[in-house]
């Protein structure tokens, strides 16, 4: 098992004669040879500031180097690990047992992995794990008791036997009338000898219990391990292997046992804890367990019970102290040995309430309800607490756990939303929202969770509604309406939808506003036909008739359209068509007037060149497609059209005069004659414009 050394001051052995009355001075630490597997020059500079003298380090680099080292029983041997350097630290731990069972051994790791090493140590010989940086106070008290376990580890096997031989420790519980007189039998001297014995196996039940309280008592103190052989206690039930699995905190155990002997050979081993400061610690060897037993051999004595008062103070200020500071574990275990110094103080109620407070507090505060659950129940089984006071704790209690599963729930419905999992089986958002909704339905966070669905919900209405899918739209709506859609909040849906479909329709016409001035520019003004300014125009007075850019559109679009009328005209061609488009696009009279003007002469003009149309030599001839649908019907029909055959022999302006019956083989025609090619028409060497007017017939075929 791995164990962590107490901070508290180590007991030193003490030798008596027979009828001395004052202590002899305590005897220097035993010395030790300290060998230190590490590879960083900063960690032995920090070391051996921290010892202080206390010893020599002999650095190696590997297990196997250090060994060799530790096999020598002249001396207590100690090995220092430093973990960062050590890949398999468990392996090497075991295998320095394996070797030399009578060295201590150390180790020091990051502070941030102090927890993780020490699970890996977990069952080996390991004396304590100490974090990094090095924490000079608490590694020079555990150096001196790790220094005081080698040592004991190469004491004589026997001199143990013997001692625990001589030892009889028991149960806090008066003593029999003639103990003074069997324990007078064998004389001062044999007495004397037997107390020193107790003091010494002492020593070793205190070096595994403050080395118990350094890895654990940080945590929860748990009960004192078993009691050594020969030595029969008090004890608390044994802890499971798997510490996580205990729900109920162990409660912290005071040193209890109680030691027979002279009354006055026990007072003179209590004052020499006092002076010395064991007052509680190491276990069996301290201030309080002499006092303890002297009042159980002699509950008349006076100085038993002054001795177990000024424990009492003194443990009392250290209670204060603890709890001020927050070490919350620590109190706890001095609270208990206050108790068993003065069972009857009336200030281990008041400790004990103010602890549980905190304890409570704490573990509330941290969302641990599993262990704020058994301090509660600990505080009423204690029956130091008011029952009003354990009454509020259980209703915070429920409250806390009530929130947790609440905050849990609106999580997992954010969850689901960000995934997109709005609806689907038993793992969506709508899910938890109706769960969050029949058990909580006026917590704030069922609130938010619910209505950032509904958001969720409309976002995607109104998605459908902008695609124009009526059905996706109305699905939508109706799971809003599901989870709690307020009327408010589908009023906000409809502005928010005809506001988006506003800026949609803004956004299409700017767009077609675009198109229509690119082909205003270059030309195009009515072909081709769906690729023209005409008709970009024509769909921007169709989606967005008020849009206020569409009379200056208009105007510019029938300006245009004069101008190449009045151009054509004056060629000789006719500009009917365009005169009759600018009509539509709103082209005012003078304008109109001042082109029609110009019809006369070009009238004559198109007379003239109207004979050269005969003249034209076709070079490409593509024969229109007859439409599906009025073959299917039987449907024969003409169209009559104009176009003009430009310099370069290709056609253009292709337009329709007159088609039987309308709008069947419109655009077949046109088509098709946009795919004639002719020759170029030459007068007088200069190459002209025909303008030419043809009949394109559609029969069925025989």
């Amino acid at each position: 098992m791995v164990n962590a050394a107490s901070s508290a001051p180590r007991t030193r052995k003490a030798t008596s004669t027979p009828g001395a009355k004052a202590a002899t001075a305590p005897a220097p630490s035993p010395a030790a040879d300290v060998t230190a597997i590490t590879t960083r020059d900063d960690f032995l500079l920090e070391l051996g500031e921290t010892l202080g003298g206390q010893a020599a380090v002999r650095p190696v680099e590997t297990i196997d180097a250090a060994l060799p080292h530790l096999t020598s029983t002249r001396r207590a041997q100690l090995l220092i690990i430093d973990a960062r350097g050590v890949a398999a630290l468990r392996a090497a731990a075991d295998a320095a047992h394996a070797e030399a069972p009578h060295a201590a051994v150390l180790v020091f790791t990051e502070a941030a992995a102090e927890a993780q090493v020490s699970a890996a140590l977990k069952g080996s010989k390991v004396f304590a794990v100490l974090p990094l940086p090095v924490d000079a106070r608490k590694t020079q008290a555990v150096f001196e008791g790790a220094v005081a376990d080698a040592q004991r580890r190469k004491d004589n096997a026997a001199t143990d036997e013997v001692q625990a031989a001589k030892l009889s420790i028991g149960a806090f519980r008066p003593a029999p009338a003639d103990a003074s007189a069997t324990a007078s039998d064998d004389g001062g001297s044999t007495a004397s000898r037997k107390l020193l014995m107790i003091g010494a196996v002492a020593a070793t039940v205190a070096l595994a219990a403050g080395a118990w309280f350094f890895m654990h008592g940080r945590t929860s103190p748990a009960a004192p391990t078993a009691p050594v052989a020969g030595v029969a206690g008090t004890t608390a039930p044994a802890a499971t292997a798997d510490k996580s699995a205990v729900a109920e905190p162990a409660a912290p155990v005071a040193d209890t046992s109680i030691i027979h002997g002279k009354v006055d050979e026990l007072l003179e081993q209590a004052r020499r804890a006092m002076h010395e400061r064991r007052y509680t610690e190491p276990a069996g060897d301290n201030a309080l367990v002499y006092f303890r037993s002297a009042a159980a051999a002699d509950a008349s004595n006076g100085e038993a019970r002054d001795g177990l008062q000024r424990v009492a103070g003194v443990l009392a200020g250290r209670i204060e102290e603890a709890l001020n500071a927050g070490r919350l574990d620590e109190a706890a275990l001095i609270l208990a040995n206050f108790r068993a110094a003065a069972a009857n103080d009336p200030r281990g109620g008041a400790y004990t309430q103010r602890l549980a407070v905190i304890q409570v507090g704490k573990a509330l505060a941290d969302a641990n309800f599993e262990r704020a659950s058994a301090l509660i129940h600990q505080a009423q089984q204690s029956g130091a607490v008011p029952a009003e006071q354990i009454a509020r704790w259980r209703a915070e209690l429920a409250r806390h756990q009530e929130d947790t599963r609440v905050q849990h729930l609106a999580g997992l419905v954010g969850d689901r939303i960000h995934d997109g999992r709005l609806t689907d089986a038993d793992d969506s958002a709508k899910t938890y929202a109706q769960q969050l909704t029949a058990s909580a339905p006026g917590n704030p966070a069922t609130v938010r969770a619910v209505h950032d669905l509904i958001g969720a919900y409309l976002r995607k209405a109104r998605d459908a509604a902008t695609a124009k899918n009526t059905a996706d739209e109305d699905h939508w709506l109706n799971e809003a309406h599901d989870v709690g859609m307020k009327p408010a909040e589908f009023t906000a849906f409809q502005h928010d939808l005809a506001s988006s479909r506003q800026k949609a329709s803004l956004a299409e016409s700017a767009r077609l506003l675009q198109l229509f001035h690119d082909r205003l520019g270059s030309g195009a003004l009515t072909d081709p036909a769906q690729d023209s300014a005409a008709y970009y125009l024509t769909q921007v007075q169709t989606s967005s008739p008020n849009d206020a850019a569409l009379a200056q559109g208009s105007h510019d679009l029938a300006a245009g359209l004069l101008e190449r009328a009045r151009v054509a005209l004056l060629a000789g061609k006719s500009g009917d068509a365009d005169i009759a488009a600018a009509r539509h696009w709103g082209a005012d009279a003078a304008s109109l007037n001042a082109v029609q003007q110009l019809q006369p002469t070009a009238q004559a003009a198109v007379i003239n060149t109207a004979a050269l149309a005969s003249k034209l030599k076709q070079t490409r001839a593509t024969s229109p497609e007859y439409p599906q649908s009025a073959l299917n019907h039987h449907i024969t029909g003409s169209v009559l059209l104009t176009y003009t055959v430009d310099t370069s022999g290709v056609t253009r302006d292709v337009h329709v005069i007159e088609a039987t019956p309308p709008g069947v083989f419109d655009d077949a025609a046109v088509s098709a004659v946009r795919r004639w090619r002719y020759a170029p028409m030459v007068v007088n060497g200069t190459p002209v414009e025909v303008p030419v007017k043809t009949q394109v017939r559609f029969e069925l075929p025989k």
